[in-house]
């Protein structure tokens, strides 16, 4: 079998026996980015002589008998949102086109202590707004399914590399859906931790309420050694939950759902998702059943406004955040010729160098912040959000994890939303609630649907700090429909 279709845990396991190197490996990965990224466009940056440079110092430090970790020598493709020293951070946008930051993101410094090798930044949404990944001010990305559709978004550089073998793994960030959404429409897994329970800092923030770093892999157990890597408390994130992570890799290695009470969101399906979605879908629940699984259906009535909810609280925090990118600090500036004022090169800057979606979140967010409309709107807001997180709570009362679809439709073609935002929203419908709470979420595939041969995606949620649940329930979900279908659902990339 081909090294790039090996799964992060075999590769580990090959390197630690000696059987390959880490430099074959990366070069393996490589050597598929420069064969097939011309067509998918997953990555803005390839670091191939710093990559094989991480490559080579593994293989020593092993070779000098040095204890390294499961992950040790494998490549994982790091979403363009966290900064790296030595290589750019874009965020997806014009306005930091070839920013290179002083310092590390924790994440990106985890994941170069575990030994994992960093081939390169993954295309985004441009500072992580969207569903679709065509908000890019580098152009979009394509599903590896079928190139004329959507890998899903923000995080769509990132489940397109996994899917499309130039990566086993990488790196995402899920602030209304950005992993479990990509994840579920290439037919792989997506993870969104517990908010807090993975490092914020060094991530370029979009909404600091919300965003979460997670794992994308082709299989549970890759995402959940993944997530155990870079996850933890961190000193220099306000926000990190001082607590140990969660026995994710175990639960990922012994997935069992007998006894296990799984409550069916009533409020996540019905009118308005695809008949294939629903269909795949009570699949799953009919296997969670088979499995020894307790399955009742819940109520959760606030979740029906917490796509409203999140498209107020998002945008407020996303313009107070992106206050700082104003052409006097870094990256792009326009206008600095000596005709300007400081305020007026500031509006060129941001009027040159953000794209449309990110101009319509900072107008959205600026006005439910103003005078007037605070209490109405982003309050409101707020209050709504308590509700969810009360609904969640109740749940977990008579459950212990909740399930529904990841997304209502499969990915749609390229430009086929471009001019209906409200649309383009509806994709994260299913995802948002679980941000808003913070709890902890995961995408498994759970089949092709019946329209259009594209994948669906199962949704598993889990109490805050609860993630090891995702995995179990994850784990047993992936070994029986591989069963069933007789290995893994994503054996190729299918378009390639």
């Amino acid at each position: 079998m081909s090294l790039t279709r090996r799964t992060a845990a075999e590769l580990g396991e090959l390197m630690a026996t000696g059987e390959v190197s880490a430099v074959e490996v990366t070069q393996a990965h490589l050597d598929r980015i420069a064969e097939v990224d011309g067509q998918v466009h997953a990555f803005l940056h390839v670091a191939a002589e710093a990559a094989l440079e991480q490559a080579r110092s593994v293989d020593s430090r092993r070779a000098a008998g040095e204890q390294l970790g499961p992950l040790a020598g494998v490549p994982v493709a790091h979403k363009d949102v966290f900064t790296t020293k030595d290589m750019p951070t874009t965020a997806g946008s014009k306005i930091l086109e070839g920013y290179r930051p002083p310092y590390d993101a924790t994440v990106t410094a985890r994941l170069r202590e575990a030994g994992l090798v960093i081939l390169g930044k993954t295309n985004l949404d441009e500072f992580a707004m969207g569903s679709s990944t065509e908000n890019s001010a580098y152009g979009p990305s394509r599903n590896p399914w079928d190139l004329g559709r959507i890998p899903g978004g923000s995080s769509g550089g990132s489940s397109a590399a996994v899917a499309s073998f130039q990566a086993p793994l990488s790196t995402g960030t899920d602030t209304g859906g950005s992993i479990r959404q990509p994840a579920a429409v290439t037919g792989i897994v997506g993870m969104k931790p517990t908010y807090g329970g993975s490092s914020r800092y060094g991530l370029i923030a979009f909404a600091s309420s919300l965003d979460t770093p997670g794992p994308f892999a082709r299989t549970v157990l890759d995402a959940a050694l993944l997530h155990e890597a870079f996850s933890g408390h961190d000193v220099m994130d306000s926000t990190s939950i001082h607590s140990e992570v969660p026995p994710v890799v175990e639960a990922a290695r012994h997935g069992d759902v007998a006894g296990l009470r799984v409550g069916v969101v009533k409020e996540l399906s019905g009118e308005g998702y695809q008949p294939g979605v629903l269909a795949r879908f009570q699949e799953a629940v009919d296997l969670l059943d088979s499995l020894g699984a307790k399955v009742v259906e819940v109520s959760c009535p606030s979740f029906t406004y917490a796509l409203p909810a999140y498209y107020l609280i998002a945008p407020s925090e996303c313009s107070s955040n992106l206050a700082r990118f104003d052409g006097m600090r870094y990256g792009l500036r326009v206008g600095d010729d000596g005709t300007h004022s400081a305020e007026e090169v500031m509006a060129l800057t941001r009027a040159a160098g953000f794209g449309p979606e990110v101009k319509r979140r900072i107008m959205l967010g600026t006005y439910a912040l103003s005078s007037g409309y605070y209490d109405a709107y982003y309050g409101s807001a707020q209050k709504v959000r308590t509700l969810i997180a009360r609904d969640f709570e109740a749940a977990f009362h008579q459950v212990d994890v909740l399930v529904s679809p990841t997304t209502p439709t499969t990915a749609f073609p390229i430009g086929e939303r471009a001019d209906d935002p409200m649309a383009m929203y509806l994709a994260d419908l299913c995802t948002i609630p679980a941000n808003l709470a913070g709890n902890a979420a995961i995408s498994v595939p759970c089949g092709l649907a019946d329209e259009d041969g594209l994948p669906t995606g199962l949704q598993i949620m889990a109490p805050v700090l609860g993630d090891d649940r995702c995995y179990r329930v994850g784990a047993a979900v992936e070994k029986a429909f591989q069963d069933r279908w007789g290995g893994p659902l994503l054996k190729e990339a299918p378009a390639l």
